[in-house]
């Protein structure tokens, strides 16, 4: 009997959904899941999770005590809000959440250090290990120098907005634990810069450049996961089949699993490890080089930046607005 798409695809690569939804990682259970600040504003105004979001605002209010003002509340709550999704997640799958540090840090080592180890004090304040936790950051100089540090320390991380062979090599340098390479967003930049309408699996830049990433790991023997992210098409995740892990979101996760057909094996690491690569030396200033040298590179993770940054932003005022309408008298359950 023929098999779905989604059920080969385990055998050969770890699914991992890419929500914040925590009815849709109950119905596809996910050995892994990741969040972002717009996966996690889109879920804060689901009427399913109005509970998360007020039991948080509540929460923060009464650790804060008196005569705290309204933003300081909304800080708090802001600050815990991601890792109170990541604890209910964590109640389902049996792997790792990934939660990410404030966008707007992406440039800054230490403040993304800083805040980094706030989100795994308050994991492990939940008596959650670290180890069930990655840690995401964005994928500039400054962040991936943060990783490198988080990681000495047991806090592994999940370098996100990635979108080159610089970054990714940087990465794998700094030993991180694992890279998020955006493929549906490398589609959607040539789609833009050429005009095309469509790419075949074949051609498609995104899985492009996630195979190529994929080959150099396992050429030169890295240690770093690579996990695809940022699906536009089942055809790009079963273009990528046999890479470490994908990040699946959970409309694409059910059309995987609606479609019967055979899913031939994409990327092998042993077949990466024996193929003819130049290995490539990296520091500051090549990073700086490649990255000036690759527009769509410079130009996503910029957007990505700006676009989880207004994410944020939306996030906050959400916050605000809920907690004028929980009003005074507000009761907390803990």
């Amino acid at each position: 009997m023929a098999k779905n798409l989604l059920e080969q695809l385990r055998k050969m690569t770890v699914v991992v959904a890419d929500t914040g939804d925590i009815q849709a990682i109950g119905k596809f259970r996910p050995q892994d899941a990741t969040t972002n600040p717009s996966l996690i504003t889109a879920a804060a105004q689901m009427p399913e999770y109005q509970d998360i979001v007020d039991q948080t605002l509540l929460k923060a209010r009464k650790d804060l005590g008196t005569n705290v003002s309204q933003a300081d509340v909304v800080s708090l709550a802001f600050d815990r809000l991601a890792v109170s999704f990541g604890l209910k997640i964590l109640q389902i799958i049996p792997g790792r959440v990934s939660t990410e540090v404030d966008a707007r840090l992406s440039y800054d080592t230490e403040a993304t250090v800083r805040k980094a180890r706030e989100l795994i004090a308050q994991y492990e304040y939940a008596e959650v290990s670290r180890n069930r936790i990655l840690i995401k950051i964005a994928s500039t100089w400054e962040g991936i120098c943060a990783a490198e540090i988080l990681e000495k320390e047991g806090i592994h991380c999940n370098l996100t907005l990635l979108f080159g062979l610089h970054q990714a090599i940087a990465c794998a340098e700094a030993k991180v634990t694992l890279i998020s390479p955006f493929v549906g967003r490398i589609l959607d930049w040539h789609k833009k810069e050429t005009g095309r309408d469509n790419y075949p699996p074949a051609e498609d830049p995104g899985v492009l450049s996630v195979t190529k990433i994929y080959n150099y790991y396992k050429k030169f023997d890295y240690q770093t996961e690579v996990m695809g992210a940022s699906f536009r098409n089942i055809d790009e995740i079963t273009g990528l089949a046999g890479c470490d892990l994908l990040t699946i979101s959970p409309n694409l996760l059910g059309e995987l699993q609606d479609t019967i057909g055979e899913l031939p094996q994409k990327l092998d690491g042993e077949k990466a490890s024996s193929m003819n690569l130049e290995k490539i030396s990296m520091d500051k200033a090549a990073f700086e080089k490649m990255h000036s040298e690759d527009r769509m590179a410079s130009d996503k993770l910029d957007e990505g930046i700006k676009g989880f940054t207004k994410a944020l932003e939306n996030l906050e005022q959400l916050l605000t607005e809920r907690l004028v309408n929980l009003g005074a008298d507000s009761k907390v359950t803990v």
